[in-house]
């Protein structure tokens, strides 16, 4: 990540404070087709109207996926710090969590293990947040028998990626997303992650039964207005690029965010949420430029133990990261690590324990 590439994000994110001055003086958004007023939450966050998207605004946690990093169960999915960290995640003002997606390594995981984080996390919630359970599998049928089980135990919301490796084109897309959403009566949410948003080909995936949202982790926010704007029925939008949240949720499209860091930094982006929804985003790109300075860090290591290692930090061990995604890390490596953190003067160690 480059200089340049910072501070033209730091200069989009004063261009959008000034460009929603109209918003921070109480003007409103308007409804979108098919929708009634009430769609415009009084808080200025978009949310559709109706019981289906009640509850849905805010920041939500891309759950780190909780291993033992020591001992005889080393590797092993550790259910109570799912339950902990759904703890610290409601402490900190999170609205929900997204389960087994990329940040937390699904696709390095077997069903029954994705399955049992899904049952965990839902008993932990026990009603108190939303959740939502990523399927995405190399199979559809896998898929498809993880968005059944997240439905059984209580999951808010399915979503998936697109086709991984095989099925890299939009028919077979659009068939994955058809019959995944068709598994369920659950509410089922598009992930867009990699490559550009085509929204009228985008827009065709709403047609199917059950998609009501979409999650972007991408940088064109006029291409996500473009493809709102084809729609002809609610739906719900989160943010996942981390580093532009703040902008993302001053084009008024957003209900809230999806992010990795908001496990490291859940009062951070849940601080975001709230003073963007209040119009307030010359105060909000204080912990927009927190958020911006720790993803300098966080990325600039490609092995994702390193990521994981802060939790550790803030007193909640989610282990190492499962390869090839990471690989262990000795201690003179976490120590190295942490210290460029502490350097940041935004973290407390042992957060979750002094709370």
């Amino acid at each position: 990540m480059t200089d340049t590439v910072l501070y033209n994000r730091r200069d989009f994110i004063a261009k959008s404070v000034l460009a929603t001055a109209a918003l921070s003086a109480g003007a409103s958004l308007a409804a979108r087709p098919g929708e009634s007023d009430a769609a415009v939450r009084k808080d200025g966050l978009y949310v559709p109207d109706g019981s289906l998207f009640a509850g849905m605004s805010g920041a939500y946690s891309a759950m780190y996926t909780p291993f033992f990093r020591n001992g005889e169960k080393a590797g092993e999915l550790n259910e109570e710090m799912i339950e902990r960290l759904v703890e610290y995640g409601v402490k900190k003002g999170l609205a929900g969590f997204y389960l087994t997606g990329s940040t937390g390594e699904g696709f390095l995981q077997s069903l029954d293990e994705r399955k049992r984080v899904y049952a965990r996390a839902a008993k932990a919630a026990n009603g108190r947040l939303k959740l939502i359970a990523h399927v995405g599998c190399l199979n559809t049928d896998d898929a498809c028998e993880l968005a059944r089980y997240a439905a059984k135990v209580g999951i808010d919301w399915a979503s998936s990626v697109a086709p991984v490796y095989f099925g890299q084109n939009f028919d077979a897309a659009y068939d994955h997303y058809k019959v995944i959403s068709e598994a369920t009566d659950l509410p089922f949410m598009v992930y867009s992650i990699i490559g550009k948003l085509v929204p009228d080909q985008a827009a065709r995936f709403f047609d199917l039964k059950n998609v009501h949202g979409m999650k972007y982790t991408g940088r064109d926010y006029f291409e996500v207005g473009a493809l709102r704007r084809k729609l002809d029925k609610p739906a719900i939008f989160f943010a996942g690029a981390d580093e532009q949240e703040l902008n993302a949720l001053a084009t008024g499209e957003y209900a809230g965010v999806i992010g990795t860091t908001d496990n490291q930094m859940p009062a951070h982006h849940a601080e975001i949420c709230k003073l963007a929804s209040q119009g307030r985003f010359i105060e909000a790109r204080r912990y927009q430029e927190d958020v911006c300075r720790f993803v300098e860090v966080l990325f600039a290591d490609k092995n994702f133990s390193t990521h994981k290692s802060v939790m550790r930090y803030l007193g909640l061990d989610c282990g190492n990261a499962r390869r090839p995604s990471g690989r262990p890390l000795s201690n003179a490596e976490y120590d190295a690590y942490i210290s460029k953190v502490e350097s940041l003067g935004i973290f407390r160690k042992n957060d979750a324990e002094l709370i």
